[in-house]
């Protein structure tokens, strides 16, 4: 005998105690998918056989019923369920979850289940109790049939229940296995000249068979391609039993799969002989299959009703429906699932037009999976939310449109005619305007505390961190649609233990030798201010692909998200010189993009610190040297005079100097910005084009990218300056010492360490993606004046990096994270998830002098 089970399901076991349902239940089911009724009671009261506790064991059951079916995993609930209430119960959970339900009736002879109760020792139960449940299993085997199971099975025998073989299957819309590549189709209605037009468009070779009173169809595509239609195939068109033939074909011959349309259900009910009102098209289709047969209608109808809800494919990442389906009813069966993908969601009422009035299911959608759907046609597709409908409207003279997946390619063809006129207009824009699409919400960044990445298992955000981001991203940040991605902080390298040395390139180069790297890259550390670069091969572009209401040539903005330019023409005019270098490099081309996403570091310093300067380096500065001028000039007068200060004096020189050091130090990164050529701009990345990130591209490639543009414009753009170190080579490691050495002594911020590899995994995951050593002369600016003094060495010696370089990976994790979802096509809220994390990340208690 054998017994399938969909995987996600809920089973109850049925029969008297001692019959021997928990020893079927464990032969058969993991620990885990078992909810018993004896367990809770010994959870509640240390003793299972206390039926005192029921009431409150069968809560706590239902309770992790709901929670393990909200999560779609099958699961058994274990106890006698001999009473209807206790399995109305349990089927009233199952619907409200949209899950299909098995029950197994363990009805074995009376005898059987007495002996089996003495084998039991202490715990069997006495005999007017099996009496009981005996009688409520006659009672129970004369109703079950009646009652919304749509599994049933029945043990007659200890024998019949030993042999028994539990086989899982899966559900008629789980396809997660089928991996694609996949041309999803919308809308047909009977559109079947359009259809072989489109197919042939998509690469298909189809081939025509006439036979009898049909046409038989064949179809191949040579890179294996599936196809997948969102139903309505029939209805308002030329030949909707032609669309039935050519996709019935198909589906047998294994290359194409089908769901229900609200137009097909319809037509199935006319088949049944039901009564259905004539119109929206059906009348058409009954007048086209005046000439088909009567085994002809046979085949469509069993063909028609046997279409899905919905299937879920790609490993949960793509869902088609007709009319669309929320994550809360994907991959699940039942009515209220049906309905769904059938009809979509409606309010109470008629529109203008005599027509449900829809809700617009998507706006609420936050789901993992791409859902594909039609039913309501649209004048162009639009991604919104992760969600986007397909039916252009080919039988009111739009078109009929194909998504190929994973590409996210539309394609196709007009229709040759309108064949029918829709009640609801909509050669009209999309009500979803484009400019909103996947727009964040406040719920979103209150909620969305635990981000998923690919490159780093999960970031957590407490709730005192996204608070303070929310504040920075509502008051201050651009344009959203622009912020698609945040670089990530940089940690210093280990504390240097060489004499008058606060940082040095040994420790990074120690750092990354430790962890096997071999080669790395040291760049020239620009001392600017980090910007973020979008740019667009043209103005248009911003409309186009960034969903801007008016064109612009890109935008520059901070590593906190905020505007770099209070001047936007200035702004746009130093975007519109970055594009021409790359037209002129022949970057689009290469590239095959019109947009590009830039790394840099923007000089000078002063052009966005002015105030930082003025009001903390600066007065520090002026005041220092102020002071201590008038200082040693009365100590030198006190010596002239002879009295001993000298060893005051010497020390009070000492700090004259280390002021005038400090000053010297900042300004060096200071000139006036009154015009476009005053400023430099150093880009070190090219993060990301139209559907790349550079990941996975190492740092030479980056650089040499870049430095093909630079050279097309050297008095604006600037090339870094950068070296290969092999960590073997003692020689080479002593040169990029020398090199920084210099560097730093020219009044250079320093360097910063990468390893070749732009993205490199260790044992515990990520390793720090850059690590920065800075100069003498500029630390002098973030710690004082006086830092490097002896007793001030020894004390910063002591800093701690952990939470430093724990805030950089994970920074570094989400910005790629970001990218690569923007570059995809996902909703801008998935996007935004991950620069909202970076924000909020940034509210970390760390040292910012690190």
């Amino acid at each position: 005998m054998e017994i399938r089970i969909p995987e996600s399901s809920l089973v109850v076991l049925i029969g008297p105690s001692a019959a021997g349902k928990s020893t079927f239940a464990h032969h058969h089911f993991l620990p885990s998918e078992i909810l018993s009724s004896d367990a809770f009671r010994l959870m509640i009261t240390n003793d299972m056989s206390d039926q005192s506790a029921s009431a409150d064991a069968f809560e706590l059951l239902h309770h992790a019923l709901r929670k393990r079916l909200a999560r779609n995993l099958l699961t058994v609930v274990d106890a006698t369920n001999l009473q209807v209430e206790a399995r109305q119960e349990l089927l009233t959970i199952a619907k409200e979850y949209q899950v299909p339900t098995v029950s197994i009736l363990f009805d074995l002879p009376d005898e059987s289940v007495y002996a089996q109760n003495r084998l039991r020792g202490e715990q069997s139960l006495a005999p007017h109790v099996i009496r009981r449940h005996m009688f409520l299993l006659k009672k129970t085997r004369r109703i079950l049939r009646h009652e919304r199971f749509r599994y049933r099975y029945q043990f007659h025998s200890v024998e019949e229940m030993n042999q028994v073989r539990v086989i899982r299957t899966p559900l008629r819309v789980d396809r997660r296995l089928e991996r694609g590549p996949f041309d999803i189709i919308g809308d047909t209605h009977g559109c079947l000249s359009e259809l072989l037009e489109l197919l042939s468009k998509l690469g298909y070779q189809v081939t025509q068979v006439e036979q009898e009173d049909r046409t038989f169809y064949r179809a191949r595509h040579p890179q294996e391609r599936k196809l997948l239609f969102l139903g309505d195939l029939v209805d308002r068109g030329p030949d909707s039993p032609g669309v039935i033939d050519l996709v019935r074909d198909l589906v047998n011959a294994g290359i194409a799969l089908v769901v229900s349309g609200n137009h097909d259900q319809k037509l199935v009910r006319y088949l049944h002989g039901k009564r259905v009102e004539l119109a929206f098209g059906i009348e058409q289709t009954i007048e086209q299959m005046k000439n088909r047969s009567e085994s002809w209608k046979k085949e469509a109808l069993h063909f028609l009703e046997g279409l899905p809800s919905h299937y879920v494919l790609d490993a949960g990442r793509l869902v088609i429906a007709h009319a669309g389906l929320p994550e809360q009813l994907q991959g699940r069966t039942g009515g209220r699932v049906r309905n769904f993908a059938l009809y979509g969601e409606t309010a109470k009422g008629l529109d203008q037009y005599g027509l449900p009035i829809r809700i617009n299911w998507a706006e609420s959608y936050r789901g993992d999976a791409l859902v594909l759907y039609g039913h309501t046609p649209v004048l162009e597709p639009t991604f919104y939310h992760n969600t986007l409908n397909i039916d252009t409207g080919c039988v009111f003279g739009g078109k009929l449109t194909a998504l190929r997946y994973p590409e996210r390619e539309l394609v196709s063809v007009p229709a040759k005619e309108t064949y029918a006129d829709p009640r609801r207009p909509f050669r009209t824009p999309n009500e979803i305007a484009p400019g909103i699409d996947g727009s964040l919400y406040t719920r979103d960044l209150l909620e969305s505390l635990r981000i998923k990445s690919r490159f780093h298992p999960v970031v957590n955000i407490r709730n005192e961190q996204a608070l303070a981001a929310f504040e920075e991203m509502n008051r201050f940040a651009i344009d959203p649609r622009w912020l698609i991605y945040l670089p990530p902080t940089m940690s210093p390298s280990e504390t240097s233990s060489e004499s008058g040395y606060l940082e040095h390139p040994l420790d990074a180069f120690r750092y990354y030798q430790q962890r096997g790297i071999e080669q790395v890259i040291c760049e020239e550390k620009h001392m600017g201010s980090r910007a973020i670069v979008i740019v667009c091969k043209t103005p248009e572009v911003a409309v186009s692909r960034f969903r801007l209401e008016q064109p612009s040539s890109g935008i520059i903005y901070s590593r906190t998200g905020r505007r770099f330019f209070d001047d936007e023409h200035l702004e746009q005019a130093m975007l519109s010189r970055i594009a021409t270098a790359m037209e002129k490099a022949g970057f689009w081309e290469q590239f095959h993009t019109d947009w590009a996403c830039l790394d840099c570091e923007l000089m000078p310093w002063s052009a966005k610190a002015q105030g930082l300067l003025k009001n903390q380096y600066a007065a520090v500065g002026a005041a220092a040297e102020h002071a201590l001028q008038d200082v040693v000039s009365q100590l030198n007068l006190a010596k002239e005079s002879g009295r001993e200060v000298d060893q005051l004096l010497s020390l009070y020189e000492e700090k004259q100097k280390q002021a005038h050091l400090f000053r010297s130090a900042y300004r060096q990164y200071c000139w006036p910005v009154n015009r476009l050529e005053d400023y430099k701009l150093a880009p070190f990345h090219l993060m990301a084009t139209e559907g790349k990130v550079y990941d996975e591209q190492n740092h030479l490639w980056h650089m040499q990218a870049l430095a093909d543009i630079c050279k097309h414009d050297e008095e604006l753009l600037m090339t870094t300056a950068t070296r290969i170190v092999h960590l073997q080579n003692e020689e080479e490691v002593n040169e990029a010492i020398q090199w920084w050495i210099k560097q730093t002594e020219q009044g250079g911020e320093g360097m910063v360490v990468k390893p070749e590899q732009f993205l490199v995994r260790g044992e515990k995951g990520l390793i720090q993606p850059a690590i920065k050593c800075r100069g003498q002369e500029y630390l002098r600016i973030i710690y004082g004046p006086e830092y490097n003094a002896p007793h001030n060495l020894e004390r910063l010696r002591k800093r701690g990096l952990k939470k430093k370089r724990s805030l950089a990976v994970r920074e570094f994790a989400l910005g790629l994270e970001s990218l690569n979802r923007f570059v995809e096509r996902e909703p801008l809220y998935r996007v935004h998830e991950c620069v909202f994390a970076i924000l909020a990340l940034e509210a970390e208690p760390i040292d910012p002098r690190l």
